[in-house]
C-alpha cells in the first residue's frame, strides 16, 4: 500500500483536510424533509412490512466522518422548533400508509442540536400509528432522551448505529470519534432496555485493500451480530464528497464490485444470526459491466427474500 499521502493524524486537522475538499451544499427548506420515499422490508418475524422512509433536514452532524457526503443536505444552523414534526407531517400526506417508519437525519436522532427535544412530545404524538421507528444515532448520543423517547412511543424503537468497520485503524481514520468498544457499551444499553439495533457497515472503507476489506466486513457483521444486532446493512462506500476522490487518486480507496456485494451478503445470510441487506441506493454507480442490471436486481431479490438466490454468470466478470 502507498504512504498515508496528506491525510493528517490529529482529529483537528483531519476536520480541516475533509472540510476543505468538500463542494457546495444544496440549498433546503428547514420546514421540509430533503427526501422521503415508501419502501417494503422483511421484519424480524419473517414478514414483508410497508416502511415510510424521511430524510430530515437539520444541522449538520458535529462529526465530520471522512467518507460521509449527507452534510450535502444538512444546515449550519439548527431547525426552529416545530421544523422536524413539520417536516414529518408533510412528509406521510404524500406518502402511503405503513407499518414501520424510518427517521434518518444524516446525523444523530438525538443530537439536540438536530433534533430540539421541545419537539419529543409532538413527535411521539405523530408516530404512535407506527408499529416501529427507527432513528439513527451516533453511541454519544444515547442516553436518558433516547430512554424517554421509548418509552413515550406506542410502537417499538430501533437505533441504527454506523460501525462503519471493525478495523481499528481504518475505523480511526475514518474520522468518526469512537472505537469498536464505544459500539459494543452502545449495542450493551440498548440491549439492557430492549431497543433493537440496526447496524451500518462500510463495504470496503478507505485504507483496506480488496482482501482486507472482504475480511473485515465479515469480520464485523460478527461483531454486530455479537452484540445483539437484528439487522447489517451493508453500505458500499462511494465517492462525491471530494476526500475520497483524494484518497482514490492516492490509492487508499477503491469501490467495491457488485459480484463482492453479492458475495458479502450471501453469506451474511448463510449465518441466520439476524437479517442482512445490501443499501441499493444509487447503486448504479457500481455497474461497470453489461451484468450489472442482473446483479443489482440479485440483490434486491436477496434483500426482500433474506435467501441467497441463483447466481448470475458473466464471461466478462466471473
Amino acid at each position: 500500500m502507498p504512504t498515508l499521502g496528506d491525510y493528517p493524524e490529529r482529529p483537528a486537522d483531519r476536520n480541516r483536510w475533509i472540510v476543505s475538499l468538500r463542494g457546495p451544499k444544496n440549498p433546503l427548506d428547514p420546514w421540509r424533509p430533503y427526501a422521503w420515499l415508501h419502501e417494503e422490508e422483511r421484519d424480524p418475524k419473517g414478514a414483508i412490512v410497508s416502511s415510510n422512509v424521511v430524510f430530515l433536514t437539520n444541522k449538520e452532524c458535529p462529526f465530520r466522518c471522512l467518507m460521509c457526503d449527507l452534510w450535502k443536505n444538512t444546515l449550519d444552523t439548527s431547525v426552529p422548533e416545530g421544523a422536524i414534526p413539520t417536516q414529518i407531517r408533510w412528509a406521510l400526506e404524500q406518502l402511503p400508509p405503513a407499518k414501520q417508519i424510518k427517521l434518518y437525519n444524516a446525523g444523530s436522532f438525538f443530537d439536540p442540536h438536530a433534533v430540539p427535544p421541545s419537539d419529543d412530545d409532538a413527535l411521539l404524538a405523530l408516530l404512535a400509528p407506527f408499529e416501529r421507528v427507527i432513528v439513527e444515532s451516533h453511541p454519544v448520543f444515547l442516553g436518558k432522551r433516547c430512554l424517554a423517547f421509548q418509552k413515550g412511543l406506542a410502537g417499538e424503537l430501533e437505533v441504527a448505529i454506523g460501525l462503519e468497520t471493525a478495523h481499528p485503524l481504518a475505523l480511526d481514520r475514518l474520522n468518526k470519534r469512537m472505537t469498536v468498544e464505544d459500539f459494543r457499551r452502545a449495542a450493551r444499553f440498548l440491549r439492557a432496555h430492549q431497543i433493537a439495533l440496526r447496524v451500518f457497515l462500510l463495504v470496503f472503507p478507505p485504507f483496506l485493500d480488496e482482501k482486507e476489506g472482504y475480511e473485515w466486513v465479515i469480520r464485523s457483521m460478527q461483531i454486530a451480530f455479537e452484540e445483539g444486532a437484528t439487522v447489517c446493512c451493508l453500505i458500499p462506500t462511494r465517492g462525491g464528497n471530494g476526500a475520497i476522490e483524494r484518497l482514490a487518486a492516492q490509492g487508499w480507496y477503491a469501490p467495491p464490485t457488485l459480484s463482492l456485494l453479492e458475495q458479502l451478503l450471501e453469506e451474511g445470510l448463510r449465518w441466520r444470526q439476524g437479517r442482512v441487506f445490501v443499501d441499493l441506493w444509487d447503486i448504479e454507480r457500481f455497474a461497470t459491466c453489461a451484468c450489472a442490471s442482473a446483479r443489482i436486481a440479485r440483490l434486491a431479490a436477496m434483500n426482500r427474500d433474506q435467501q441467497p438466490q441463483p447466481p448470475v454468470f458473466c464471461p466478462a466478470c466471473t
